[in-house]
Parts: C-alpha cells; structure tokens; sequence
C-alpha cells in the first residue's frame, strides 16, 4: 500500500521504517532538519539491539506526494491544527486516516457516544480545521503501547512496548479495518483489531490522564509522584472521576485505580512524554489530556473538581512557560 508518514518523529519513524522494510511504498510529510536527513540518507531505526534502516520518499508539500491508501498522522496534538489542512493532498475517495497519538483525538464523539449525542470537541478541534481535513468517515482509530525516542533527525530508538490496537470508530468489523492491521502486523506490529476502539482510548487516557500533567508541572517521574501519600491520594480521585465519566459516555472501566497504577510502578523512575516536552520546552499535550475530559463531564453535567484542579495547574505551567496556548 501507499502510506504517508504525517510526522517523522519517534513514533512517526518506528512506524515509518518497520512499514517500509516490510514492503509497504512509505512516503512522509516532513520540514525542517528531518526533511534534510531523510532526503539525504536513509531512515534509522535502533531497536532490539540492532539497528535497521529504510529508504522513503519525503516531502514537506503533501502534493508532491500524491493520494496514498493510508495516513498515518504522528504529530503531537498542538501541531494537528496546522498540520491538518496541508495533508488533503494525500486523501483520496478510499484513504484511511490513522492518528496514532496521545489522548483524546478530534473524532472521539463526532459519531456520539453513550448518553452524548454526536458533537465535536471545541477543547481539541475549536473551529472545525481538524475535522474538515480529516473526515470522520476516513478514520481508524488507533492507541499505540511503545516506548520510542528520536534522538536525533531521521533516528529512532525504539526502547519498549510493540503493541498497536486499531479499530473503526463506531465499533464495526471492516475491510478496511482488517487491510490496515494486516499491513502494521506484517511490519512487526502485535495488532489487536477491538470492537471499541473508543473505550481502548479512554481507558489508555485513565492511565496516564494523571502522571503526565503532574510530572510535568512537579518534574517528579512516576515512582515518585505515586509514592507521595497526598498526591498518590489526588491521583485516584481524578482517576474516580474519569471513570465516572466514561460509564456515561460508552467506555466503562471495570478496574480499581489503585490496581492500574501498580502497573505504572512497574515502569520505576519513569519521564513521562509530557515532562520530556517540557523538559525539551516543546509545546504540550493538555488540550487532548486534560482539557478534551473536562469538556466531555462538563457535557454529561457531572462535577469533576480534581480533574478541573489538574487542568488549571498544568495548563497554568503551560501557559507561564511559553509551552501552552489555549485554543
């Protein structure tokens, strides 16, 4: 298949590389010092102790690119606004769109769910940029379980974690479905194809909903932000809270808090994406962590004051740091 790479970063380039040397025509949309070192030499890919390499088409005008059958789009969630527009060159009458990001995605209730009716999120998606570029009815989603960095342009490290869940928004089986995970699970990938995918979301969400704002605006990694009593204690309320919101909205959970964070202690003194982004000042994810779940409570009309209290302090740290613009 034709596959565009939206986004040559680390997960963007473990993708990208596997896709390539499984066979697949990968091309990617790319600028900057990442365009540079993909046209002059090939994509790097470390992982398992070696190191594997793969040649792509790259481009930072999508038009030189033509239609592809498949988008994967691996930006972080500010970059999607700008990015969005510049992409429908790539989308065809039959492309598949596969966001493979952090959080809560510009789809997530477009075709409703639970007790919501269809709507957008003006928290992700303010003015509708997002949507109109990428068509509901284009979309696959998707939640990736990989540890990946990217040291430098056009080189990857892929340091845990293989697994990929896609799945059509509203839950049906599809060819379309079935064509897009056998190419990722041809690459390597351990592909699960769910029946809802909106609930493997939220309940990735649930998980890192907390550590990621947190240790952002504290600096602390995960061991040390759940081994404090206090904050361990405001952890599982906000977590309480989003479990309550999800039973609403489709995407029940059926697991304690506390039993889901013994999994995140396992990790030990592990840097979340959001404190990497911000220890690197790169622009962060609130929007689609903590503002798009402040949004969807608000809708349900359920009181949600320790996901409100995260909310504010990350993006109060955003904002007073130059890392954060409301949108």
């Amino acid at each position: 298949m034709r596959i565009a790479i939206a986004g040559a970063g680390a997960i963007g380039g473990w993708m990208g590389v596997r896709l390539a040397r499984s066979g697949q025509q990968v091309s990617v949309v790319a600028r900057g010092n990442t365009l540079a070192a993909l046209r002059s030499g090939p994509w790097w890919l470390e992982t398992a102790g070696e190191t594997v390499e793969a040649s792509v088409a790259a481009a930072e005008d999508a038009a030189e690119l033509g239609e592809q059958d498949v988008v994967v789009i691996a930006v972080k969630g500010p970059a999607l606004a700008r990015l969005a527009p510049r992409l429908r060159p790539l989308i065809g009458e039959d492309t598949v769109v596969v966001p493979a990001m952090n959080g809560i995605p510009w789809w997530f209730l477009l075709a409703g769910g639970g007790e919501l009716p269809a709507m957008p999120l003006s928290s992700i998606d303010p003015d509708g940029i997002i949507a109109e570029a990428l068509p509901f009815d284009r979309v696959i989603g998707s939640v990736v379980h990989g540890s990946v960095t990217a040291p430098a342009p056009g080189r990857v490290v892929h340091k845990a974690g293989n697994g990929l869940i896609l799945g059509e928004p509203v839950g049906q089986r599809s060819e379309r479905l079935d064509r897009v995970a056998d190419a990722f699970a041809a690459a390597g990938f351990d592909v699960t194809r769910s029946g809802s995918i909106r609930q493997d979301i939220w309940y990735k969400l649930w998980g890192n909903m907390t550590m990621n704002p947190i240790s952002a605006f504290t600096g602390a990694t995960c061991d040390r932000i759940l081994d404090d009593p206090l904050v361990n204690r405001f952890v599982l309320a906000v977590m309480a809270e989003a479990r309550e919101v999800g039973s609403r909205i489709g995407c029940p959970i059926g697991e304690r808090g506390e039993d889901r964070n013994q999994v995140t202690r396992k990790l030990g003194a592990f840097k979340t994406s959001m404190l990497q982004d911000a220890e690197a000042g790169r622009a962060l994810e609130i929007d689609q962590i903590a503002a798009a779940p402040a949004e969807i409570a608000s809708a349900l009309g359920i009181a949600v004051p320790n996901i409100e209290t995260l909310l504010g302090l990350v993006r109060l740290f955003g904002q007073a740091r130059g890392l954060y613009t409301q949108a």
